[in-house]
């Protein structure tokens, strides 16, 4: 009778937690709405800041597409989701809020530092990079690399040049694979880039020398892993600076 009585009181307790449970079976669950909300929020972010690169929608959709197959759920379950979970809009607005944690948390993973605490000294040379100074690259990763923005709170001086310096191991000589550099500076009406690929290891630098005439606004830029090969393990980038030189410097010694 005893064990009777176990059993009914475990069956009742899992029909109340069955009959509780708020996600329905062919819905993602919180836990993985969250996961793949995070990195589609985070594709959405690369899509916006490569406005050029991302120019069409089917170029945009294989982006989302990548994070589907990440997670292992198709579009149309994700599309189901989401007109489920806007029908239960409290429950969305704390995934919401969940997700917006993770994406903070991956953003201080990266080492960031506030634009403002980037320098703007007027010495000959300083390193103004914002970031770590190691990345490692991976196969399948949404985006495969790292970008940065540096706003200092006074100009850099007028002709400033920058160079940006970093060790590079496990590209091999046999692999499609390339690092894709650029850098960007803002001098008001001008915008002068640069565009560069690294297809081989060691020591790598990019420069880019800006207009005499005028200070300089903003440096902007990205270094990413094109994916055009996944057989690689893992490629190591270490010792990265963003090193920035006066007009004319002389204390600037290429190691090209």
């Amino acid at each position: 009778m005893l064990i009777k009585i176990k059993y009914c009181i475990v069956a009742s307790l899992i029909a109340l937690i069955t009959s509780c449970s708020k996600v329905p079976n062919d819905i993602l669950s919180e836990k993985k709405m969250q996961e793949v909300l995070t990195d589609i929020y985070i594709a959405e972010g690369i899509i916006s800041y490569e406005v050029e690169t991302y120019n069409n929608d089917s170029i945009k959709q294989v982006v989302f597409n990548s994070v589907f197959k990440k997670h292992g759920v198709t579009q149309a379950v994700y599309d189901s989701s989401m007109v489920w979970y806007a029908r239960n809009l409290d429950l969305f607005l704390k995934i919401y809020d969940r997700a917006k944690i993770d994406i903070d948390h991956r953003i201080a993973d990266l080492g960031d530092i506030h634009a403002a605490v980037a320098p703007a000294s007027n010495k000959d040379s300083v390193d103004i990079w914002p970031r770590r100074t190691t990345l490692n690259l991976k196969p399948n990763a949404l985006f495969n690399g790292v970008t940065f923005d540096i706003k200092p709170e006074r100009n850099y001086s007028s002709g400033s040049f920058f160079v940006l310096g970093m060790d590079v191991w496990g590209i091999s000589s046999d692999s499609n694979n390339h690092l894709e550099i650029r850098i960007s500076v803002n001098q008001g009406d001008t915008i002068i880039t640069i565009n560069e690929k690294i297809s081989n290891d060691g020591y790598h630098e990019t420069i880019l020398r800006s207009v005499p005439t005028k200070q300089v606004r903003q440096v902007y830029g990205y270094i990413r892993l094109d994916n055009t090969d996944t057989t690689y393990h893992k490629i190591y980038i270490d010792n990265l600076n963003l090193m920035k030189y006066n007009y004319n410097s002389e204390a600037f010694q290429p190691r090209n």
